[in-house]
């Protein structure tokens, strides 16, 4: 399969608008080509590609910061001279000085398919802002990591933020090119965007189911994000953010597992199963110990539990890791009612609202899961109309 990149590169007659245009480029450490090479220098060896500007989202254009509001400076680039502006600095929305260096908006981003990853709410931003200075943009489109499953409630209106562009559920079965018709159809974005699409992308195709598996290397998008079954999981291992529980950053396999000092991992994975095992479907859950090098319980024996999706128990189509994580809540508060779960600090320069509720969307979530009669139908309750609305919905922004 071809990515919209390597199209780019390989059909003149794709870059033909593009002469004698200023070409700007918004990217990340995942933004490479088949053979691995940055996208950014990939198109500077383009003679009839005039290159005047780059821009890079949350982590950096070559990913250098680790966690949430650590923010990255703009910079001019060694090679190329040209600057490159950091939309996860000083702003996070582009001025109207950084729209002025360019005529053509290049965005190659990978995102993984969850509506909390900031790629998403970049991706809104820049549309936003190229409406209003009648710029031109080009989405250079990537796969869908987490394949077309739709899963979470969606996000309620008044609870829009940098982890919450609109209103989407959690995953959301989108590519950025489809995710950015959505955004100009549901916002009236009168903005001139053009996709360059996948080439035979085969999203309910095994052994991947969204990415091209054995075909194409798996590169970080951000350092957080090491692999694809980090992808399969992270649509609930996400809200672990808002908790104290360790999402397993500084270890070798964040957002795949979770812990903490105090947890009794085995009497949790039980009371899962007994509780819930509807929600259990399509993985294994595997009690593990982990030691955090930095973050959350760092240098501390975790108990904790690892969500396995990567052997042939993986089922793709009945995997739901947002009720799986929204589970493990539910039961830790049943088995330890007064246990610390929510996280109470500043999430994404959201200050004054819980980071469960940021991440979620609305309250709904982390009320279910405090409420002691609320019972997993409970939750299904409200979801499920949720998930079906969205699968309709989307259907008018399918490419593929």
């Amino acid at each position: 399969m071809k990515f919209g990149i390597d199209r780019l590169l390989e059909e003149a007659s794709l870059r033909k608008p593009l002469t004698g245009k200023r070409i700007a480029l918004l990217a990340h450490p995942a933004s490479v080509t088949q053979d691995l090479t940055h996208s950014l220098d990939a198109l500077a060896t383009l003679p009839d590609i005039t290159l005047s500007a780059a821009f890079g989202p949350q982590h950096g254009l070559r990913g250098d910061k680790q966690d949430n509001m650590m923010e990255s400076p703009d910079f001019i680039d060694p090679l190329l001279g040209i600057p490159v502006f950091s939309l996860y600095g000083d702003v996070r929305r582009p001025t109207a000085a950084m729209m002025d260096t360019f005529d053509v908006l290049l965005i190659d981003l990978q995102d993984l398919g969850c509506r909390i990853y900031t790629f998403i709410t970049t991706l809104r931003y820049l549309l936003e802002a190229a409406a209003t200075h009648q710029k031109i943009v080009w989405i250079l489109d990537r796969p869908n990591p987490a394949g077309r499953p739709v899963e979470g409630l969606r996000l309620q209106p008044g609870w829009e933020s940098f982890v919450g562009a609109g209103p989407l559920p959690m995953r959301h079965g989108l590519t950025m090119g489809e995710l950015a018709g959505w955004f100009i159809k549901t916002l009236s974005l009168n903005v001139d965007c053009q996709v360059i699409t996948l080439k035979d992308w085969q999203p309910e195709a095994a052994p991947g189911y969204g990415w091209p598996l054995y075909e194409r290397t798996w590169i970080n998008p951000s350092p957080n994000a090491p692999n694809l079954w980090m992808t399969r999981c992270y649509a609930g291992t996400v809200m672990l953010e808002g908790t104290t529980l360790s999402e397993g950053r500084g270890t070798t396999r964040p957002l795949e597992l979770f812990g903490a000092p105090d947890l009794d991992a085995r009497a949790l994975i039980k009371t899962m199963h007994a509780l819930a095992p509807q929600w259990l479907t399509g993985c294994r859950l595997r009690e593990c110990w982990f030691e955090p090098t930095f973050h959350k319980h760092a240098h501390t024996l975790c108990a904790g539990v690892q969500i396995h999706v990567e052997d042939p128990s993986y089922h793709h189509e009945t995997f739901q890791p947002w009720r799986l994580q929204a589970l493990a809540f539910k039961v830790l508060r049943q088995l330890q009612p007064d246990y610390p779960l929510w996280r109470d600090f500043p999430y994404e320069y959201e200050l004054d609202r819980l980071a469960i509720d940021v991440i979620n969307g609305s309250p709904l979530l982390r009320e279910w899961v405090d409420d002691a009669e609320a019972t997993p139908s409970d939750l299904d309750a409200i979801t499920c109309p949720d998930e079906r609305a969205w699968e309709q919905e989307r259907l008018d922004y399918l490419l593929y």
